[in-house]
């Protein structure tokens, strides 16, 4: 039995990170120390001091462990990684893990190309955002590509006899592979894009107004109505990026928002001195938490998985750890980071724009939530009733989200077969618990048997006591009638498992129509037609598990297909077969290749280049 007393006799006078664990051995808080010795025994002396939350931690902790590190940064870093490792009860938590889209300008390129991405790289290209709006982040690019005629494959070498793609037919392309367009006419293009990213729209405007005024006047009203959605499109875009700020390029702002069941963090994006976006992040805290500590818990958690840091973060007052916090995020950031709580000037009126706009938000917010708290009920009490039929709740319903599990199966006749498992708590799909499995033990087009592999491999980890795989669902749901219901059934009595497994079944246009569970030793079929909420939510698991199986399939069977063509040829292993990849883009434009340009890649011989071009032309 662990002796806290004892345990504490042993603490060193040494930086490091402490874990608090319950009596189950479950990680409930993790924090870091400039002497381990003098704050963790800071738990264990009087209580009266001591506000409720780490009163009520204090009472459930069973036993500790500790890490020492080099110094106090160090304990900073290694703080981060296991509370994201181990989310612990009573740190404060990021219910959110957003990545923002950005709209990238490969300037590297001879031909540069507009994309959307979610990663900022150091690699000479040119990087606009972040925006809140994935699907605005579409249009404008699209609308870019359209006027400008840009390039959107992305080949970089053009060989001789090279085939131009759909675009360029359909005149979405002015066939740069073609050498129609000169690099220097092609950039002007480019920087003209580039200044519209910039704000400075009026020019692409007053393109767009003619173009739909000409489409009108030739009764091509669809083509009208799409110049008319591109207008709109680029002119939220001009008013959302209004400028805030005269000399700054580059700010954050950070605010704590308290709504009415639960607080927020409210992330306010300028760059280049323009306001480009805002996000709201839902936090998992106490009561008891202060501003302080979930603006620091913020800084830590949100920023270390972040792909742009600016140079400056503005609060409304300063953390009590400004020095080391400015210190590891400049460390993530490659450049320097300044914390600043100002008191006046611009900054300082921004910051009062902000607030006002929060108040307002946290009211939409806050209805948004009842409006899904009480859809969450209405769903959870229709899975109760269903439950309740197959025998499995026997108890009033007393409000909880239930833990879903829906499965799939996916391959193209019987080859690179696989299973996938989604996991949805209530409304919310739980994509950190998605699973996927590769069939190893089946042989050609067998669903059942691929679907009774993949429950098996499932459920023999979590009775292993993988904390992967350790928390078992309410509901199984099988994509699929009768025969998956029942071979799931089979599999989990097996495994002397008793958990509900009921079907997604389909009408003749692939859309869900009805759920099939046993009651009584009866196979019974619910018309989900008849229930709204439930009909939706069953539309929407299997669309995603389908998805997610699909998506993994194609990934192997790309894959397997790649690794196929290139690994056929004598001496070429994945580093070469790697790096032509990288050089040409694809296994079509390596067979279009000539010797001299196949010999352009690195670790490429003449000899080995010859053997290439054999291959794909003998």
């Amino acid at each position: 039995m662990f002796d806290i007393q004892e345990n504490l006799k042993k603490l060193p006078d040494s930086p490091g990170v402490y874990l608090h664990k319950d009596k189950l051995g479950q990680v409930i808080y993790v924090g870091k120390a400039v002497s381990l010795k003098n704050r963790v025994r800071q738990y264990f002396q009087s209580s009266r001091h001591m506000d409720p939350k780490v009163r009520s931690m204090v009472s459930q902790i069973e036993e500790f462990e500790y890490i020492t590190t080099g110094s106090e940064m160090e304990a900073l870093i290694l703080e981060c990684n296991l509370i994201k490792k181990y989310s612990p009860k009573y740190n404060v938590l990021l219910r959110d893990d957003k990545t923002y889209p950005y709209i990238k300008v490969t300037m590297e390129e001879t031909y540069p190309r507009l994309l959307k991405t979610r990663q900022v790289k150091k690699d000479g290209s040119k990087y606009f955002g972040p925006y809140s709006d994935a699907g605005a982040v579409n249009q404008i690019v699209d609308l870019l590509n359209q006027v400008y005629a840009l390039k959107k494959c992305s080949a970089r070498v053009f060989p001789k006899g090279f085939r131009p793609c759909l675009n360029y037919h359909i005149k979405q392309c002015d066939g740069i592979c073609q050498g129609t367009v000169s690099p220097a006419e092609y950039r002007e293009k480019i920087d003209h894009a580039v200044e519209f990213l910039r704000g400075r729209t009026k020019g692409i405007l007053s393109h767009l107004e003619e173009e739909m005024r000409k489409a009108s006047e030739n009764l091509d009203f669809e083509r009208a109505a799409e110049y008319r959605d591109y207008i709109m499109a680029a002119k939220a875009l001009s008013e959302k990026q209004r400028v805030v700020l005269q000399d700054t390029k580059d700010v954050d702002l950070i605010l704590v928002a308290r709504g009415a069941k639960q607080r927020h963090v409210v992330l306010f994006f300028v760059r280049d001195g323009k306001l480009s976006g805002r996000e709201t992040y839902d936090l998992q805290s106490m009561e008891e938490d202060s501003s302080d500590e979930i603006v620091a818990a913020f800084l830590k958690q949100h920023y270390s998985q972040s792909i742009h840091l600016p140079k400056e973060i503005l609060l409304e007052k300063q953390p009590e750890e400004k020095t080391l916090l400015e210190a590891y995020l400049s460390e993530l950031a490659g450049h320097q980071v300044r914390l600043l709580a100002p008191q006046k000037g611009e900054k300082r009126a921004l910051l009062e724009l902000a607030k006002k706009d929060v108040v307002e938000m946290v009211k939409t917010i806050d209805q948004r939530a009842e409006v899904r708290k009480e859809r969450a009920q209405s769903l959870g009490k229709e899975i109760y009733t269903i439950l309740n039929h197959m025998g499995y709740e026997d108890q009033p319903y007393n409000g909880r989200d239930y833990r879903v599990e829906a499965y799939d199966i996916s391959n193209t006749n019987g080859v690179d077969t696989v299973g996938a498992m989604v996991v949805f708590e209530g409304l919310r799909p739980d994509k950190k618990s998605y699973r996927r499995f590769k069939i190893r033990t089946v042989e050609g087009q067998d669903d059942y048997a691929c679907m009774q592999e993949v429950l098996f491999r499932r459920f023999r980890r979590a009775l292993e006591g993988d904390e992967g795989f350790s928390v078992l669902p309410d509901l199984i749901l099988m994509d699929g009638g009768k025969g998956h219901v029942n071979a799931a059934i089979e599999m989990i009595r097996a495994m002397d498992l008793d958990l509900a497994v009921a079907g997604m079944a389909k009408d003749d246009h692939h859309r869900t129509r009805s759920l099939v569970y046993v009651e009584n030793g009866q196979m019974r079929e619910l018309r989900l037609r008849e229930h709204p909420l439930l009909y939706k939510y069953m539309g929407t698991v299997q669309e995603e598990v389908h998805r997610f199986a699909i998506d993994y399939h194609r990934g192997l069977r790309g894959k397997r297909m790649l690794t196929s063509v290139l690994d056929e040829i004598e001496g070429i292993g994945p580093a070469k077969r790697g790096a032509l990849l990288d050089h040409f883009g694809s296994v079509e434009r390596i067979k279009q290749a000539s010797v001299e340009e196949l010999r352009e890649v690195k670790g490429i011989t003449e000899k080995l280049a010859e053997k290439i071009r054999e291959y794909f032309h003998c």
